[in-house]
């Protein structure tokens, strides 16, 4: 999955632990639990604070996770950034469009995540 040096970095930074703060956590979106098409990356400054600044990469048609251009844009926000520690999430957690494209509980476009639990991906009862 870890493909190029930036996102090698990444991954290495992440395995590191807390370190103390600012924290950036990053996080994984897709149509289902194989592609990322969305990947938001949070800065927080200090404990119990809501995220400093929020930003996002996007692609129609590759994986997020392993584009070594969008690692090296990532990399270059959180040196300048000097954050400290990176929590990185190991799966896709939920549809890229939900809160932002749809109304209602499903998205029309990726009925992968109808139903399931968004940490988990197992299917709700």
């Amino acid at each position: 999955m870890l493909k190029g040096h930036a996102v090698k970095r990444l991954g290495k930074k992440a395995r590191r632990g807390f370190r103390g703060y600012p924290v950036a956590t990053i996080a994984f979106y897709g149509p289902d639990n194989r592609m990322a098409t969305k990947v938001a990356v949070a800065l927080v400054l200090a404990a119990e604070q809501k995220p400093a600044d929020l930003r996002r990469w996007l692609s129609e048609d590759h994986d997020v996770r392993t584009d070594p251009q969008i690692a090296a844009e990532i990399l270059t926000f959180l040196d300048a950034a000097g954050v400290k520690t990176v929590a990185l999430a190991d799966r896709i957690l939920r549809c890229p469009h939900e809160g932002i494209d749809y109304e209602g509980p499903t998205c029309p476009r990726c009925p992968y995540w109808a139903g399931r639990d968004r940490w988990t991906g197992e299917m709700l009862h």
